[in-house]
């Protein structure tokens, strides 16, 4: 007999080769029709897979995220299946299961998939799995494996094998089709009732520009039709929210030939929120104790060398420049210049915690196929700072920086984040993590406690650290549900050790202090990309371009609306008059598809009293008031940075 630990620790026991859906079964048939798969000592496995020893055990419905990852990676092989069985000879790459729904990379010869095309294969998806076909684990030799896929002529598949080691090869096998996987998979087919296929793109074999342009094709599935309508209802909002579409209509940045991929150009309107976001953080950072600093573009290979970016980061970043026999770099990070700001002067314990931060631009270089508006470009603004401070300050330092994150969330109106707590990966120390074992075991349980005493919300991902030391990325959601990387917070005990950082400390010796990179605002660019998806464009007053329309009846009201315009401006209100000869009713349409928060309509009345007739941007008319109490009405939404 085996012992199994349940989640809620209740202890049963039951024969040794028992499957996790077989337990299911014994509880209740009603929890075995909604079991996907399990977590076997913190392992997702197959809910059929027999489990030999004792083992804590979790079961995973449609409810659990990895749940839905294991529905959403078998669909992938479904897929599969029907594309090869309309398209004979196609070759695959790899399917994994996405954040929503799937995607498989497959070699379709000189075929274009078309719309009828993806309509072809979901109707035959929809059929395949009212098969009820069962996912079929099976071990297999790595000899076998190569003899399996070169008889199938699938170079695809014989190139992942060359890096698998005999012993640890699984194929899945459901219906007439069979995969190289390591799973897990849902028990059969049969959960899968509605089916989308949402994209058909080009991905590059192995992500590198340089080799074949494969056929990557999306989609998403789900246990009911429901699901799936409410979930293009939602695809369909976030059209209508998409960053790029809405950017362009309020002529907020622009990308040109000339210029280069991935280089945005802000224009008028959209420096202005460049500036007002840049305003925010400098009066935020000004009150938490940062100062601010300036650093070049550019720097010395050998400083790249000594951070470790060079080589960690080297696929990343630009190439090198020759100038005076020395190689020069774009930086891809302000941490190198900012540890040098540190070492320029002596520091003593009294001078920590040391904070500086700067709008650092950066650049890095992103696969051209990567390039997506402002949310993967090579040219970014960062809201970057860092920390210098004692092991003993650091529980106070961190959970100051994640009560920045907080604010700002306030701020903007995000109500739902989670802290991803990113560690190392034991086995990848020295290649891609720094070697200092002891080092990441202490850093990581520091970071961990503060999320702890703090009462934060967040989980731990591993394998996801810095190469220097763990992080938290900080993953917003907007106002549709779609969640976003909007920062990160380091914390790096490696960079003080490598630039020979230290200050004297109370024992008059000297110390390494420890390092705490944050970002709250990220970079310009992807931050103003969320902001402009979950206010559908709609900026509050402050972050609007243009935040006032003056808008005359007629001509004969023009100078009044030039004194109103005037008294705005005296308090640097942005503020524009419609001054065309235009019915009043075109005006107030026009400037609401503009999204101008506030329109001011003058004629006689207003004229006579003193007085604007205001609307507010998707509330309509709300009323008529004198000039001066507008203005300080609008001058406090401002200066409180209203949502």
């Amino acid at each position: 007999m085996i012992k199994i630990t349940f989640p809620d620790g209740a202890i049963r026991e039951y024969e040794a080769g028992v499957s996790a859906l077989e337990i299911a079964k014994s509880i209740s048939e009603g929890l075995a029709r909604k079991v996907l798969a399990a977590k076997v000592n913190n392992e997702v496995w197959d809910a059929t897979r027999t489990i030999t020893t004792d083992a804590t055990l979790n079961l995973l419905t449609w409810d659990d995220t990895d749940g839905k990852s294991t529905f959403w990676h078998s669909s992938a092989h479904l897929m599969a299946e029907a594309v090869e069985a309309l398209y004979p000879g196609v070759k695959f790459w790899v399917g994994p299961a996405i954040d929503r729904g799937f995607y498989y990379d497959m070699d379709l010869g000189d075929r274009k998939l078309s719309e009828a095309d993806l309509e072809a294969i979901e109707k035959k998806m929809a059929e395949l799995a009212k098969q009820q076909n069962t996912y079929l684990r099976k071990e297999i030799s790595k000899s076998e494996a190569i003899q399996y896929f070169t008889e199938k002529g699938d170079e695809y598949k014989l190139d992942l094998l060359q890096n698998l080691e005999d012993g640890n090869i699984t194929f899945y096998s459901q219906g007439n089709f069979t995969d190289l996987c390591r799973g897990p998979h849902i028990p059969t087919t049969a959960p899968i009732k509605a089916i989308k296929l949402t994209n058909v793109a080009g991905a590059y074999w192995k992500g590198d520009e340089k080799n074949k342009q494969l056929t990557r094709v999306y989609g998403i599935t789900f246990p009911n039709q429901k699901e799936l309508d409410e979930y293009l209802a939602l695809l369909e909002e976030a059209k209508k929210r998409d960053h790029r579409k809405l950017a362009k209509e309020l002529s907020l940045y622009i990308f040109d030939d000339d210029t280069g991929s991935g280089l945005p150009l802000w224009m008028p309107n959209g420096a202005i929120i460049v500036e007002e976001l840049e305003k925010l953080a400098k009066e935020t950072e000004e009150d938490a104790g940062y100062k601010r600093v300036v650093t070049p573009h550019i720097a010395k290979e050998s400083m790249y060398l000594t951070s470790g970016h060079l080589p960690y980061y080297k696929d990343s970043m630009f190439p090198p420049m020759e100038m005076d026999g020395e190689r020069y770099y774009l930086k891809a990070m302000n941490c190198p210049h900012h540890h040098k700001i540190f070492d320029a002067e002596p520091r003593s314990y009294r001078d920590l915690p040391f904070r500086i931060a700067e709008y650092g631009t950066c650049y890095r270089y992103e696969q051209s196929g990567e390039l997506f508006g402002l949310m993967r470009v090579r040219m970014l603004h960062m809201n970057d700072g860092h920390l210098y401070c004692s092991k003993e300050q650091f529980f106070e330092e961190f959970k100051a920086v994640n009560e920045m994150y907080l604010k700002y969330f306030k701020i903007f109106g995000i109500d739902k984040y989670v802290m991803r707590l990113s560690l190392h990966a034991p086995e990848k120390l020295g290649q891609k993590y720094v070697n200092e074992p002891e080092l990441w075991l202490e850093t990581e349980a520091m970071v961990r406690q503060v999320l702890i005493d703090t009462g934060t919300p967040f989980i731990e991902v591993p394998d996801e650290a810095a190469f220097y030391g763990p992080k938290i990325d900080v993953q917003i959601y907007s106002v549709i549900g779609r969640e976003f990387t909007l920062a990160t917070n380091q914390v790096d005990f490696s960079s003080g050790k490598r630039f020979n950082l230290s200050f004297t400390n109370k024992n008059n010796e000297p110390e390494t202090p420890l390092i705490i990179h944050r970002a709250p605002l990220g970079t310009h660019e992807r931050f103003i990309g969320f902001l402009l998806e979950h206010y559908a464009g709609k900026f509050p007053v402050w972050l609007s371009p243009l935040q006032v329309k003056i808008l005359p009846i007629s001509d004969k009201f023009l100078p009044y609306a030039q004194q109103v315009e005037a008294a705005l401006k005296a308090h640097r209100v942005r503020v524009a008059i419609d001054d065309r000869s235009e019915k009043i009713g075109k005006k107030i349409r026009e400037a609401e598809l503009s999204r101008v928060p506030y329109m001011l309509v003058v004629g006689e009345k207003d004229m006579n009293e003193g007085n604007v007739s205001v609307r507010r941007q998707g509330q309509g008319d709300v009323g008529a008031m004198p000039i001066a109490s507008f203005v300080q009405q609008i001058v406090t939404e401002i200066k409180e940075r209203s949502s």
